[in-house]
């Protein structure tokens, strides 16, 4: 016979223990986290990263372009830290500037740390990115290198003050949806609004993720959308569609800190566009789908970190030839003129061209959330089979780390056109990729899981179907 004392000896235990469990965090251990903030708007008009039509620099701004940081600490003592920012995107050498100085003064590796872009072509232009594109002259080209100079010791004093503001707080994910995004290699935008129907692959999700201190405030909202902020192509500084979105949700949740990450929207534009009104109606919708999740029950995330990262080298096909560049300097026209001179002028210094590139890839899981983190303009069919191999609620963040070129998918790839065919030449790469892209950055996200011990749902070779090679 079980005694009355042991009874409510037991009955006491599962009242304390249940509640605990149920929340989904640890009653004696929880996140630490850090917020800051550094507006990065250009001091001065200089050039603006996105366009090849654009003939002049800047002329004042619409609203301000900053950078944010999360600064997460784990209940054993792991950290990283989340970097997004209203621009472009990185070249590999102000990434890798950034991250070797987060790596010196932090203690920070490449793992613990997540520099994504919007991808605003409202931003201003980068050093060492897409410069084949941008028509500069000698003081326009100084103002872009002082720029980026300038932006690397910002972004390290920004991830220094979110450390420093480490407190305990809670954290909680889920997704919402937005519907503005339209395929562009499958939808004509002239025609766009005599459609009753849009075709080709979409990924209409909002991840978000809520940082709530421990009187239930929140600190930081942390969202996506995979959609080009190509609403705006003005000579106004904005951060676009994500930039309004941002404000929205500030104005809403006073005191906290939205931070926009780009997700794999490579070949989705927003449609219509091209106003101000436009750009903001965008931003008020993605607004309200975030609210509505935060509006919502969320799931609560264990206070524990994985993280892991890899680059993989990704072939090219065989660079044109000398005689080829010269033949093509006299053929084509505009950024592709551009980049068969550029080319042109390494191989009569003698300089190899690339034959292939270390494309990065990075997953972090918070709790049981994964979060994969790829380079380059990621096309939106990378997302699609990411969650179909690690669960629908994944957020997949392009974007991230490294911004070198548009990563199409098997299909793309063969279809050809400026996201399959053309836009490596607008990054300066010799050549295109080779066949069998997705099938390596598939099982190289794989591989990289598996460290983490993370199995996938459905393997990446079911997933590419036999359109790529063994």
């Amino acid at each position: 016979m079980i005694k009355r004392s042991t009874l409510f000896s037991l009955a006491l235990f599962i009242l304390v223990s249940v509640p605990a469990f149920l929340s989904g965090q640890d009653s004696g251990a929880s996140w630490k986290a850090g917020i800051s903030r550094i507006e990065i708007t250009p001091s001065q008009n200089m050039w603006m990263a996105g366009y090849a039509s654009r003939t002049h620099p800047s002329e004042g701004k619409i609203h301000d372009l900053w950078a944010k940081a999360l600064f997460l600490e784990d209940s054993n003592g792991d950290t990283g830290v989340l970097i997004t920012t209203d621009l472009l995107g990185f070249s590999k050498t102000l990434s890798d500037r950034i991250r070797e100085k987060l790596q010196k003064e932090m203690g920070l590796t490449k793992a613990q740390v997540i520099l994504n872009s919007s991808h605003t072509h409202s931003g201003p232009v980068l050093a060492e990115a897409l410069t084949d594109i941008y028509p500069v002259d000698s003081s326009e080209e100084l103002k872009i290198r002082e720029y980026s100079d300038w932006l690397v010791v910002q972004i390290l004093k920004l991830a220094k003050q979110a450390r420093n503001s480490s407190k305990e707080v809670s954290i909680y994910t889920g997704n919402g949806v937005a519907r503005f995004q339209v395929n562009r290699r499958n939808n004509s935008e002239s025609k766009i609004s005599e459609l009753t129907e849009l075709k080709g692959p979409n990924d209409y999700a909002v991840p978000v993720m809520k940082v709530e201190n421990k009187k239930g405030k929140i600190e930081a909202i942390v969202f996506g959308y995979a959609c080009h902020p190509t609403v705006l192509s003005i000579y106004q500084w904005s951060g676009d569609y994500p930039g309004f979105a941002q404000l929205e949700l500030e104005k809403s949740y006073e005191g906290a800190t939205a931070m926009f990450f780009q997700g794999a929207g490579a070949d989705q534009n927003p449609l219509p566009r091209r106003s101000v009104p436009l750009s903001k109606q965008y931003g008020q919708q993605l607004a309200a789908s975030v609210n509505r999740v935060l509006s919502e029950e969320m799931k609560p995330l264990e206070p524990q970190m994985k993280y892991a990262y890899s680059e993989i080298d990704l072939p090219l096909e065989e660079p044109p030839t000398k005689e080829k560049l010269v033949q093509l300097t006299e053929e084509l026209k505009g950024y592709q003129k551009n980049w068969a001179e550029s080319l042109l002028e390494k191989t009569k210094k003698g300089e190899t061209l690339k034959t292939s590139y270390p494309y990065p890839i990075q997953i972090w899981q918070l709790g049981d959330q994964n979060i994969f983190g790829l380079g380059g303009e990621l096309l939106i069919g990378y997302a699609i089979n990411l969650k179909k191999m690690f669960g629908k609620d994944s957020f997949v963040m392009g974007y991230s780390n490294d911004v070198m070129a548009y990563i199409p998918t098997e299909k793309v790839l063969s279809e050809g056109g400026y996201e399959g065919y053309s836009s490596h030449m607008v990054y300066g790469l010799p050549a295109n990729w080779k066949p069998g892209i997705e099938l390596s950055i598939t099982r190289g996200i794989a591989d990289l899981a598996g460290q983490l011990g993370i199995t996938p749902l459905v393997s990446p070779d079911e997933l590419t179907d036999g359109l790529t090679p063994p």
